[in-house]
Parts: structure tokens; sequence; C-alpha cells
């Protein structure tokens, strides 16, 4: 081959591989890209704290005559067959599986619990001057004036100033004394949010005949 044909192939040749350039890479998901260093993202089942009121799902892969669907009761407890009450109240369904795999290792074929929750009932009790005193069913948290204008307050005859709001924690009663007026008209501060259980009293304005 003659020099300059040489030259030529070779001149060619590098023109194709420059052309080709290097290899993109390829972009990951976003969802799956972590940082170094940074926590591992929380999942549900480890964010989530069971209440009194919810209801769960309990499944015994291996062990079906074991299943079933439980309300967590007042108390906070539930009842299971073979090993009686279970506290499940403040257990995320994470940890409330680890503790079951543990009060039910010997009837397990598989070491595995399932723990689900079917559905959340965060229910209050209001009662006084409103329409429709009695039990309310949310299934989010509310405030103390969600509740009250949910029951139907009568602004003519509700002392919206003198609201008070009975919880019972840890064996003991607290009261707590609201304004909701200042909050409807958007001077009372951070809302008061309500807990499973708790009872909200509308006093009735006093009237002179």
């Amino acid at each position: 081959m003659k020099f300059n044909n040489w030259v030529g192939v070779v001149f060619v040749a590098f023109l194709l591989v420059g052309c080709r350039g290097p290899k993109t890479a390829q972009l990951a998901d976003p969802s799956q890209v972590t940082t170094p260093g940074a926590p591992a993202a929380t999942t549900p089942s480890e964010s989530l704290v069971l209440r009194e009121g919810d209801t769960v799902r309990i499944t015994f892969p291996g062990s079906p005559n074991l299943n079933g669907v439980q309300q967590i009761r007042r108390d906070g407890k539930i009842s299971l067959p073979l090993v009686g009450e279970f506290k499940a109240a403040g257990m995320t369904p994470s940890n409330m599986e680890k503790e079951l795999v543990k009060l039910y290792e010997p009837q397990l074929v598989n070491k595995e619990v399932n723990v689900v929750l079917e559905s959340s009932a965060y229910f209050v009790f209001v009662t006084g001057a409103v329409a429709r005193p009695g039990r309310i069913t949310f299934d989010r948290p509310i405030t103390v004036l969600e509740a009250v204008i949910d029951a139907g307050v009568d602004y003519s005859k509700a002392n919206l100033k003198q609201v008070t709001v009975i919880r019972r924690q840890g064996g003991r009663e607290e009261q707590h004394h609201l304004n909701l007026k200042l909050e409807l008209q958007g001077r009372g501060g951070e809302p008061f949010y309500l807990q499973p259980s708790d009872i909200v009293f509308v006093r009735e304005k006093f009237t002179w005949f």
C-alpha cells in the first residue's frame, strides 16, 4: 500500500472513532438514587402508628387458620386466637408483625406475619349546644372547630368563647378550655387538634329572662 493511501485510511478511521464519541451513561431512576450518608426512605408501614378505632388485617402465610381482621378497641387492645389480649395501639404495623412472630412462633410453619391497616376510624364526641350531639367519625385528625361545625353549631345559642375538650390520658382526665370565637375571627393562634375519643362540650349562652 502506498504511503499516501495508508495515511488516508488512518485519517478516516480516526474520524469515525471521533464521531462515535464516548457512550452516554443512562440516567438512573430519580426515585432509586440515594445520596451517600442520607437516611433511607421511610416506608408507610414504618411511619404509620396504629391507634384505637383502626382496623387491621392479620395474615399468617402457611397458617391461614390464624388469619383475621380486628378493630383496635378503646383500651388499645385486640383479641387474638391462642394468645389472647394484645396491645396494638401505639405500634407500627412492622413492629406488630415482629411481636406476633415471637408470640406465635410455636404455631407458625413460616416465621412470617403480615399486618395491614384496613381502615382508620377517627372518632370524637361533641355535646352541648349543637344540633347533632353524639359521636362523629372522621378519617383524619380534625380540629375542635371542625368537629363543632360538623355537629351543627347554632351560633345564636352556642357560647363559642367557652368550649371545653375533655381528654383521658394515662388514667387521668385533662380539660382544655378554648375560645373558638377568636379562631373564627382568625385570632386563635395554632388550631387545637383532637385525639380519638376526645369529648367536646359546647356551652350554651347565658340569657336573661
